[in-house]
């Protein structure tokens, strides 16, 4: 029977999942075997789908219940794999963990001290946290014998100066964990290791440009991270899909004073009404926005890009310098008209663009004469999940 690491990325309606072979003697391999995802989690309008590693559909079909929760929702998982891939073990599982607080800043096999833990950083990251930890749960309860591994979106930026991860905030509130975490560490993580293989400048200055639905930036000084654009919750620094960014406090306490929101109203707003979404009034898919005619789908796109220049000024003032930039994420690797405007816009930091190039979606997108390198390197968050797995159980 052939060994495999299964990974995880569980979310409030959603779960992703991949199979990674595991061979001996050989790198983990980067492609999955399979993968796919389970959505619609919490209505009665469930579906499994899944891809082979040729993109050859495996399953597309739906969960049965009125309400599929994510412990059915896994179950079902289960059962499909065990009756269509019965020529795979799942030897391990890694779990994408979205707060690991200030007591994890690298991957840990979870027992039952780590998931206590992991339970009690639920107030950190409410929105996100309850879903992995329900994964993970469900999966103890299905496979009690399979070794599973947290995964942090926050430990890599744990490097970062005191200085950068704190708010000027009471210093008690602060003592209680009230400080900049940011987010998508494993994202960056592979984009880390992925870099030298593309730029000599990979150990230089270095800003990584993580745009999709959640979006966000970091950067980086001899492959550590010194500054990223989120910092308590998922909702700071750049213009996302849904999500607003960076906002003026003062704001939200003017509109539940005024309007009387309730926490519940401008959890909603900033959230899921926000973003691109907001802004346009027409889409949250990049993609729609590029395509539309309409005079608030394109500035939309304006202040999203008008809001990653600004901050990669300010990381390049936190890395002293820049001497690489690196697009990832769906709109990072597949959006020209973004990568252009915003290259366009810092052609002062040195940068220099080649627009063929870029057309293409080469790996390397700058120009010749280009003082800084800029590239597209498609992230592998599920890879670096397996990764971790295998290496930290010696498997």
């Amino acid at each position: 029977m052939k060994r495999a690491i299964l990974t995880i990325n569980a979310g409030s309606s959603s779960i992703k999942f991949a199979l990674f072979p595991l061979v001996h003697a050989h790198p983990l391999s980067p492609k999955a075997e399979m993968h796919g995802q389970i959505d619609g989690i919490g209505t009665g309008a469930t579906r499994l789908e899944a891809k082979g590693r040729d993109g050859k559909l495996l399953a597309d079909q739906a969960i049965p219940g009125k309400t599929v929760r994510h412990d059915l929702a896994f179950d079902a998982l289960l059962q499909w794999f065990l009756a269509s891939q019965s020529d795979w073990q799942i030897v391990a599982i890694g779990h994408r963990v979205v707060h690991g607080s200030e007591l994890y800043s690298a991957p840990t096999i979870i027992d039952d001290t780590v998931l206590g833990h992991l339970e009690s950083f639920v107030p950190l990251a409410p929105l996100h946290q309850p879903h992995n930890v329900a994964g993970i749960k469900a999966l103890r309860h299905l496979l009690p014998q399979v070794p599973q591994v947290a995964c942090f979106d926050t430990a890599f930026h744990r490097s970062q100066p005191e200085v950068a991860q704190l708010f000027a905030l009471p210093r008690a509130l602060t003592a209680e964990g009230i400080r900049r975490y940011g987010f998508h560490g494993l994202s960056y993580e592979y984009i880390d290791r992925a870099l030298p293989r593309h730029s000599h400048r990979a150990r230089g200055r270095v800003v990584i440009a993580h745009l999709g639905n959640g979006a966000s930036m970091a950067a980086m000084v001899n492959r550590k991270c010194v500054a990223t654009t989120l910092g308590f919750s998922t909702i700071d620094g750049l213009m996302m899909g849904t999500r607003c960014g960076s906002l003026d406090p003062g704001l939200v306490l003017h509109l539940m004073e005024s309007r009387n929101f309730s926490v519940k109203d401008m959890t909603r707003i900033l959230y899921k009404e926000s973003g691109l979404l907001g802004v346009s009034g027409v889409s949250q898919d990049m993609r729609a926005l590029l395509a539309s005619d309409k005079p608030e789908a394109h500035e939309a796109v304006e202040l999203f890009c008008y809001r990653i220049v600004r901050e990669l000024g300010s990381l390049t003032a936190a890395a002293g310098g820049l001497d690489a930039l690196v697009f990832t994420g769906g709109i990072g690797e597949h959006a020209t008209e973004v990568r252009h405007r915003v290259c366009q816009q810092c052609e002062w930091l040195g940068i220099r663009l080649d627009p063929e190039a870029n057309a293409r979606h080469d790996i390397v997108i700058s120009a010749g004469d280009s003082r800084v390198d800029v590239l597209v390197i498609p992230t592998n968050e599920e890879w670096m999940m397996a990764h971790h797995a295998q290496t930290l159980l010696a498997l």
